[in-house]
């Protein structure tokens, strides 16, 4: 475990891109890059096969083959960030802390570090695979597996309905109930933001189920259980009822608050818009079938920066320790 970690991208060629020339696969991967810039590229050695062999634009790529990039923007150019803190570690398992901000899966084509990057590094000789995801400013438990056995019979286990997953989170508003079971169907919001969900007719069956834990005025404090798997469930249950998550940019707010963080980041308009610096999720527990017997349960302590936003909300919106 600590292995350094390399500068530079492996990609793996898939089967429907056997056989193209190496400049139009990279094309067709990185479709923001142009194919000079790539070939320009490839031309100073920026593309190597997994010998560290440079490459000629002309090279035949086959199914399988692993390309390893130090492109720029394409492959990392600063330091990685330390490994979470390892919450559980055995033969099969390894579950991790996610930092609220650090993306769980790379994304996009702009390099990025995350979560699962580092765990492959720190354990490089080992089939290392997430089980689930959170999304990038939700914090806390995140399930690995160190084969691929492991790994198939989490995600039946999860997919199945077989692990029970818990969260605490920050609304805006002060919920009147205390105890509430969400059911709305949830399916593509088909607004002007593709990845937006919402509770529509037609879309798949989702159950959450919250408890509050606190009040206070402007704010309430809830948990969350999971009982379906939908993208961005949470969010969008809470926010239909009327309470979205504090700082959530998505959801709650106008869609012109999100569009506008794609190409200017959170600054301090859409933090006042939001409340808070990011969405105030956090993954607290998870209780799912170990692939070896027995069970799984794993929690996760609830970050310094959401106790402080509870505590002392004046801090908020902008919170500068964030």
């Amino acid at each position: 475990m600590g292995a350094q970690l390399p500068r530079y991208r492996d990609i793996i060629v898939p089967e429907s891109c056997s056989g193209m020339r190496l400049d139009r696969f990279l094309a067709k991967r990185f479709q923001d890059r142009s194919r000079s810039w790539l070939v320009q590229g490839i031309r100073q050695g920026q593309v190597m096969d997994d010998t560290h062999q440079r490459l000629r634009p002309s090279h035949k790529v086959l199914d399988g083959m692993v390309l390893r990039l130090t492109l720029p923007g394409i492959a990392p150019s600063t330091p990685p960030p330390p490994l979470p803190p390892i919450l559980h570690e055995d033969a099969r398992v390894v579950v991790l802390d996610k930092p609220a901000g650090m993306l769980a899966h790379p994304a996009g084509t702009n390099f990025t570090w995350a979560l699962v990057s580092l765990a492959k590094a720190a354990w490089p000789e080992e089939r290392i695979d997430l089980v689930h995801r959170l999304d990038r400013d939700t914090s806390g438990v995140i399930v690995l597996t160190r084969d691929l056995d492991a790994n198939r019979d989490l995600k039946e286990g999860v997919k199945r309905g077989g692990a029970n997953k818990t969260y605490i989170a920050i609304c805006r508003g002060e919920v009147p109930w205390d105890h509430q079971h969400l059911r709305g169907p949830i399916g593509a919001a088909n607004g002007v933001i593709r990845i937006q969900m919402a509770v529509a007719e037609d879309g798949l069956r989702a159950h959450t189920e919250v408890h509050v834990l606190e009040r206070q005025p402007g704010f309430t404090k809830v948990r969350c259980v999971l009982h379906t798997g939908r993208t961005h469930q949470i969010r969008v249950h809470l926010a239909h009822a009327g309470f979205p998550l504090l700082g959530d940019r998505l959801y709650g707010v106008p869609p012109e608050v999100f569009l506008y963080t794609l190409d200017n980041g959170t600054d301090a308009w859409v933090r006042e818009q939001t409340g808070a610096p990011h969405h105030a999720l956090h993954a607290e527990r998870i209780i799912v079938a170990h692939p070896a017997g027995g069970t799984l349960d794993v929690q996760a302590p609830v970050p310094e920066h959401l106790n402080r936003w509870w505590q002392n909300p004046g801090c908020l919106p902008h919170d500068e320790r964030e």
